[in-house]
């Protein structure tokens, strides 16, 4: 008995509610079965009745006709509606905190296979509008400690308040499940401190999941190294790449605009690598141009061994092991 007493109190507060006005019911139906048969034929009409009383909703189909009967369902009333009220209120009020810790990124995360997503700001912003729009259906969490809510409705995304340097933040993140992870540089720092704070990010992750593939941001050239010492599988320079940007804009001679003409490309179609196999060795390049153009690929660059070039001829006799880097179309 013990035993069982102490299970209940261990129990969620919810199911401590539900089980008491289960009992509760059970008892007074079966107490008006006992005592009023023949207008309660089976228990299961006394259960009904309790339960219809005891919620105040009252169809009048079983009345109790003498008056132990009535004083039962005074009791009935006067503990089972309280109890019945008490429990609907706790279950309002469990939703509405438990949303509101949604918001607030204090909810665990439970699932796996995950993306990972350090900082929130207007890349990270655009990359789940991106998502959204291609309609990719992954599975993302956010990690942020410049964040006390989270205003964005959206389903797909799971809110993780706090620093990824943080042991605890990373379990409510789930990242032992997580299969990547992507951490951009804080656009409120200095460069330097910036880069700093990244790699200790990356050190996290990595110590906590050390098969986790990482991208990560930086913003000096200097810091790169440190990046893929620290374990990052993908490093971005977002500053040499805008001042790439920069330099096009500056000097074009033509109404095309670098940047506009990047964006546009870069949000419909993906780099990939192709391996050159089968029919296509021992064939110029031409070939491998006509092959490809019929899936949709553009040929931008050739890699043979460990050199990379973007100078593409025709003639150019293709080798086992040589390597195509391609324009596709995003994964759908």
């Amino acid at each position: 008995m013990q035993s069982l007493i102490r299970l209940y109190f261990q129990m969620p507060l919810f199911l401590r509610l539900l089980t008491t006005v289960l009992f509760t019911m059970s008892l007074f139906g079966l107490i008006i079965h006992i005592i009023e048969p023949q207008n309660f034929p089976t228990f299961f009409d006394g259960l009904w009745w309790a339960f219809v009383t005891g919620a105040t909703v009252g169809y009048g189909d079983y009345v109790p006709l003498s008056a132990t009967g009535k004083i039962i369902a005074i009791l009935l009333i006067l503990s089972g509606g309280g109890l019945v009220t008490f429990y609907m209120a706790t279950l309002s009020a469990s939703t509405v905190k438990h949303e509101t810790d949604l918001s607030e990124g204090k909810v665990p995360y439970k699932g796996s296979d995950h993306l990972i997503l350090v900082g929130w700001n207007e890349r990270t912003r655009h990359l789940l509008d991106m998502l959204e729009e291609q309609n990719l259906q992954e599975r993302i969490v956010l990690i942020d400690r410049t964040m006390n809510q989270f205003y964005q409705r959206l389903s797909s995304v799971h809110f993780i308040n706090g620093s990824a340097t943080n042991e605890e933040t990373l379990v409510h993140a789930n990242v032992s499940e997580a299969r990547m992870a992507i951490i951009t540089a804080d656009p409120s720092m200095e460069e330097e401190q910036s880069d700093q704070t990244v790699i200790h990010q990356i050190v996290a992750l990595k110590g906590h999941h050390p098969g986790l593939f990482i991208i990560a941001e930086v913003l000096t050239e200097k810091q790169k190294i440190n990046a893929e010492r620290a374990g990052a599988n993908t490093i971005i320079r977002s500053n040499d790449f805008m001042s790439s940007l920069f330099y096009q804009e500056l000097y074009r001679n033509d109404p095309v605009k670098p940047f506009e003409l990047l964006l546009d490309l870069l949000t419909e179609r993906q780099f990939h690598e192709e391996t050159i196999s089968g029919e296509l060795i021992g064939k110029p390049m031409l070939k491998a141009f006509e092959h490809y153009l019929k899936e949709h690929y553009q040929i931008i660059g050739i890699k043979k061994g460990e050199d990379l070039s973007f100078d593409l001829h025709p003639d150019i006799v293709l080798e086992e092991g040589d390597v195509l880097v391609v324009f596709s179309p995003l994964r759908k």
